[in-house]
């Protein structure tokens, strides 16, 4: 059998890791991208011609005309969660099944956040760009999180490991979500207009679906405290940029720390990044070693399965399923 892993070198070297490689290689006949640039949907169907399998990246789309392409496609895995960039409705149509990886990078991205707190709270960013600049950085008394109230937007599995370690730190967690059930007495749930307006520090944790969608836009900002920080580590389409840009602009609220944007792959927008009172990732949020081979060994397990016949995990929409066997 054949599989098409459609990062390109750089890319694979980060988000999948040699183990992983190595493994795949050991089961099918794995064709590599070389290239510099992302495939776009005439690639993709040019180097899969006679696989079976894509494993595709997060900068690599496949679209409808992949599946009619490829008719001897049978299957397209994520090594992420996130399958926005795959027609799901059209694999469907052409009975490929699409799996998703699990979440290995819940630690990393809570740890990224923390650094975020950490650097809102004292300047450490702005400090340290001085001093590169050969300037004297100034002196600003900063803000002790003990005491603090911070805010969480959403109630997923990155945010049920971050409320925690906020509460240990001394931190009142507020959660908004209306649909998930929040038990920890530790944190208190609350609508999310009250949230906005009580949290020193707001962190968006919310899923991107379609009813996210700017979520937080002008009136969200307006209702946050002027001193308040905003943090963005979910994905950029819930946010109004240009409403964020202005209250930022403009002194309403403290400032911002984001790993997530609308700039393409999910980047911070530059126009929001250059801001003074913005820290900005360039998605780096789950770009460490364990958490990147966590959801490569994923897809790895997932072809495992597929050799040996099985329903593989991390299956979503095997209803569908008809090109097999």
């Amino acid at each position: 059998m054949k599989l098409l892993l459609t990062h390109v070198p750089q890319a694979r070297r980060q988000y999948y890791g040699p183990r992983a490689l190595k493994r795949l290689q050991e089961l099918v006949d794995v064709v590599l991208h070389e290239g510099d640039a992302p495939l776009d949907s005439a690639g993709v169907i040019a180097m899969a011609r006679g696989t079976a399998f894509i494993i595709a990246d997060r900068s690599t789309p496949v679209p409808a005309e992949v599946f009619a392409g490829l008719p001897g496609l049978k299957v397209v895995m994520r090594s992420a969660i996130d399958i926005r960039n795959i027609d799901v409705a059209a694999a469907s149509a052409a009975g490929v099944l699409v799996t998703h990886a699990e979440a290995g990078f819940v630690k990393s991205v809570v740890e990224l956040t923390l650094g975020f707190l950490v650097d809102l709270s004292r300047g450490i960013s702005r400090a340290a760009a001085d001093y590169h600049a050969d300037r004297m950085p100034e002196i600003k008394v900063g803000r002790q999180l003990s005491g603090a109230t911070a805010g969480i937007i959403g109630y997923g599995r990155i945010a049920r490991d971050l409320a925690p370690l906020l509460a240990q730190m001394g931190m009142t967690v507020l959660i908004a979500d209306p649909y998930a059930q929040v038990d920890d007495r530790r944190f208190q749930k609350l609508p999310q207009d009250e949230l906005l307006a009580g949290a020193d520090y707001v962190i968006c944790l919310a899923i991107a679906n379609e009813e996210t969608e700017n979520l937080l836009g002008a009136a969200a900002f307006a209702r946050m405290k002027p001193d308040a920080f905003f943090i963005n580590m979910s994905r950029g389409n819930l946010v109004d940029e240009a409403a964020l840009a202005r209250v930022l602009e403009e002194g309403r609220i403290a400032g911002a720390a984001m790993d997530v944007g609308r700039a393409p792959d999910q980047m911070p927008s530059p126009e929001l990044a250059r801001l003074p009172n913005v820290i900005a990732t360039p998605h780096i949020g789950g770009l460490t070693p364990p958490a990147s081979e966590s959801q490569a060994m994923d897809t790895v397990r997932q072809v495992e399965a597929l050799v040996k016949g099985e329903v593989p995990p991390g299956a979503v929409n095997l209803a569908n399923w008809s090109r097999r066997g």
